[in-house]
């Protein structure tokens, strides 16, 4: 990602606990926060997987974080808990009711612990199956193990981009640089506004067959 301005340990510690408290998807507020040459470590107790998710992008999301160390541990008590059966019926119906799921995605449910299997043809199917459980009560985690069984060549993924880019933004699109290796696109070059930086990210996750997309575009003026 980039990076306006260098900041201390202490500017990202307390950057990142002014986040989570920002964030209202963070209810429990007795997640701690370290800070170590921009590597950030969260630590605490949730109640809910989706707190702990939540919490982790928006350490993310922070300035100067190089990485992010997710240590929370979920902890469901009370009529939270469910049984793995119960996990697993609702998650079943969860993908189900959710249209950018494909039908044949498998659930297996271990303590808790979602398990998610099959094949998909788009990255956003993927990341749709992981949103449409992880914020069931009594999930202590989820495992997304979806491969995408769309191969295409790296010179198709990189026009496509390219092309999206330019619908969106033709002046910017010539000015960023799209490099693909195998099912990873790496994006570079600079933008003027924080939206392009988003739309270029979101126009490489689009493409068929990406599984990884790092975000090096600048903020230029």
């Amino acid at each position: 990602m980039f990076h306006l301005f260098e900041k201390t340990d202490s500017q990202i510690q307390k950057d990142v606990k002014n986040e989570l408290k920002w964030d209202p998807s963070v209810a429990d507020t007795q997640i701690t926060v370290t800070a170590n040459n921009g590597i950030v470590t969260l630590r605490g107790t949730v109640p809910h997987y989706f707190e702990k998710h939540t919490a982790e992008k928006a350490a993310q999301r922070v300035g100067g974080v190089r990485a992010v160390a997710d240590e929370i541990e979920v902890n469901v008590f009370g009529t939270e808990k469910k049984s793995d059966e119960k996990i697993a019926e609702a998650a079943l119906n969860a993908l189900t009711w959710n249209f950018q799921v494909p039908d044949d995605v498998k659930v297996s449910v271990d303590n808790g612990w979602i398990t998610l299997r099959g094949e998909t043809n788009w990255a956003y199917q993927k990341t749709a199956a992981t949103n449409a459980v992880n914020q069931m009560i009594g999930v202590r985690g989820v495992t997304n193990e979806i491969i995408l069984k769309e191969q295409v060549q790296p010179s198709d993924v990189k026009i496509r981009i390219e092309e999206a880019l330019k619908r969106s933004a033709e002046r910017e699109g010539r000015k960023i640089n799209v490099a693909v290796n195998g099912s990873g696109v790496t994006l570079s070059g600079n933008v003027h506004s924080y939206s392009e930086i988003g739309d270029a990210e979101l126009a490489a996750w689009n493409a068929p067959g990406v599984l990884k997309v790092e975000n090096h575009l600048k903020l230029t003026h």
